[in-house]
């Protein structure tokens, strides 16, 4: 009579991650090839010392030795995780070893609101033709968007949707978004542009050129996304199948002039993004 090996799987090892805006990255190293593996189970628990293995903590199921944590907002957030093996006749492994893993903070949190549009909320509801209206988009804002500070309505002044040359239903062209905002005098240290989607192309979400005031100061490349942005407002929602990303970059005090200031975005290639907020924070100052 034969004999079934039940061995366990071995646990996974070298479990680490990296934190990032919104969201933690987590690798570890694939157990060796002899062992069939059905899935690795992730567990997680926050501000934490570990994490207990149970259903309540079950993260994710993945068959790749990879795992993205995502959603979790502009607030540094602490988190505890493990990881089961589990192999083709279900048989689960000891858990990893616990690693601890903190998020970035945003600019959103730490800096003070100078010009924003919208709410950093994971959501592009309060924007104007969201969540699906973007066949009204040409007939809206037939050159572009261009918005002032403090006196223009976001549900009416800001599309959700920034067009690209490859969009045949906003004429296959290039398309500026403007955001206008006065200062009362220039800022003496570097302040930091926020701009955060809820979703984009899939394919081809291109790329955008960022200027203030005329002056040059990046490309913005965009994540691909989930192509669903277009027609849902809301990534908050249990289940979304849409695919938030985040651009973070400090802009130079030098280009920043007392009075009339204009941040330009302008979208000359790829497809659409799909805006949840943007905005230009102000530094915390420096502890002394």
């Amino acid at each position: 009579m034969s004999t079934i090996d039940t061995a366990p799987p071995r646990p996974a090892t070298g479990l680490q991650g990296t934190g990032e805006l919104a969201g933690i990255v987590l690798d570890w190293t694939p157990v060796p090839w002899e062992t069939v593996v059905d899935h690795y189970a992730l567990y997680a628990a926050e501000d934490a010392d570990d994490v207990a293995v149970e259903d309540a903590t079950l993260l994710a199921k993945t068959v790749y030795p990879h795992a993205q944590h995502r959603g979790l907002g502009g607030t540094a957030r602490r988190w505890v995780y493990r990881v089961v093996t589990v192999d083709a006749a279900g048989t689960r492994s000891r858990p990893s070893k616990p690693i601890t893993v903190t998020s970035q903070e945003s600019v959103t949190v730490s800096g003070t609101p100078v010009a924003v549009v919208g709410e950093f909320d994971g959501k592009g509801l309060e924007l104007a033709l969201s969540p699906d209206g973007y066949a009204r988009y040409t007939q809206t804002f037939p050159d572009g968007v261009d918005f002032r500070h403090g006196a223009d309505d976001p549900a009416t002044g800001w599309s959700y949707l920034h067009p690209g040359p490859a969009d045949g239903w906003a004429g296959r062209r290039e398309h500026r978004f403007r955001l206008r905002f006065p200062l009362d005098e220039a800022p003496a240290d570097d302040v930091d542009l926020a701009l955060w989607l809820i979703d984009s192309h899939a394919s081809i979400p291109g790329s955008a050129v960022l200027k203030v005031n005329g002056t040059t100061v990046d490309r913005l490349e965009f994540a691909g996304g989930a192509t669903k942005g277009s027609l849902q407002g809301d990534s908050t929602v249990p289940g979304s199948p849409l695919r938030p990303s985040y651009v973070e970059r400090a802009l130079p005090a030098d280009l920043f002039v007392p009075g009339e200031n204009v941040l330009e975005l302008h979208k000359d290639d790829g497809s659409w993004i799909a805006y949840d907020a943007v905005g230009v924070f102000a530094r915390p100052p420096a502890h002394e």
